[in-house]
């Protein structure tokens, strides 16, 4: 009894030590899990946020990066960009004013249309308006979209077919009931039917680096944004002619879809847009826009 007396104390602190072992090792597990960046696997599913963390993912894996990766373009390669003079328009001041209103006028009709006609529509229209996407200011004019337009029927269907299985899981199990109910009241669903009717679809990849003619990889900085830049020219060209579109963001299609068209690994895909007249009995929701005063902070 003696004897365990004095090894009660040096027992405990080995009990302690032990214990704080155990938990430094788990917590080490959790912090470098292999789960990639953008994965929620084992996420409480009030946290799970798919808009925010795999929206558009695409698992492909992209090999090399600019600091171990000499197969990157070295910014000296590059020849001087002469610089031009400019001047812009002049207009008076009430010009400016009427312009500016009669452009907000005709964006301020524009809308998501999901019913769509299959009217033809003139090939050319839809060729100046990605041009006029392409006129989108991009992060050291790298420029790095690219803009595939789709009329094939049989791939329209094959792009609806990829789109309308992976939203019904979309829309019963990973989009959570919040998300589901705040659509409900814009009437949407899994069901794309434009896909097939719309004279065409315009895919737009974001190119996360470029391919040079030499083989080497460009750095496109802020890719992302200037895609999405060029997406919102995109619409307003759109809208400039009488056409319209929904944007649509096919959660965990991107993949398939860049393989089905064909596209390098470089490529990920931002957005999908249906292009055409709206169908006679088009209908959509009577939304109303923020006024100005909510949107515009003046200092």
């Amino acid at each position: 009894m003696a004897l365990l007396t004095v090894f009660t104390p040096v027992l405990a602190v080995v009990l302690c030590f032990l214990i704080g072992f155990i938990l430094l090792r788990s917590r080490d597990k959790e912090t470098t899990s292999p789960t990639s960046p953008g994965k929620t696997e084992g996420a409480p599913k009030a946290d799970f946020r798919p808009w925010v963390d795999q929206d558009l993912q695409d698992d492909t894996e992209i090999k090399g990066n600019e600091e171990d990766d000499g197969d990157w373009v070295d910014s000296n390669e590059e020849e001087e960009v002469l610089h031009v003079p400019y001047s812009a328009p002049a207009y008076p001041e009430g010009t400016m004013l009427e312009r500016s209103k009669d452009f907000y006028t005709l964006m301020n009709q524009r809308r998501s249309v999901r019913f769509i006609s299959p009217e033809p529509v003139p090939r050319e229209v839809v060729n100046n308006a990605i041009l006029t996407a392409g006129t989108a200011p991009s992060g050291a004019h790298t420029e790095p979209w690219t803009f595939v337009v789709v009329s094939d029927p049989g791939t329209k269907h094959q792009i609806r077919r990829i789109v309308e299985e992976e939203e019904e899981v979309n829309y019963r199990q990973r989009m959570g009931d919040k998300w589901v109910s705040d659509l409900s009241r814009l009437r949407t669903n899994w069901i794309k039917e434009y896909l097939d009717v719309a004279p065409y679809l315009i895919l737009v990849f974001k190119q996360v680096y470029g391919i040079l003619a030499n083989g080497k990889k460009k750095t496109h900085y802020y890719n992302e944004i200037s895609v999405s830049i060029s997406c919102g020219l995109l619409l307003a060209a759109l809208q400039n002619v009488g056409l319209v579109t929904v944007t649509t963001t096919p959660l965990n299609c991107g993949p398939q879809l860049r393989l089905l068209l064909k596209r390098p690994a470089n490529e990920k895909l931002l957005m999908l847009l249906p292009v055409g007249y709206p169908a006679r009995d088009a209908t959509v929701p009577d939304l109303k826009r923020k006024p100005l005063d909510d949107i515009i902070v003046h200092i």
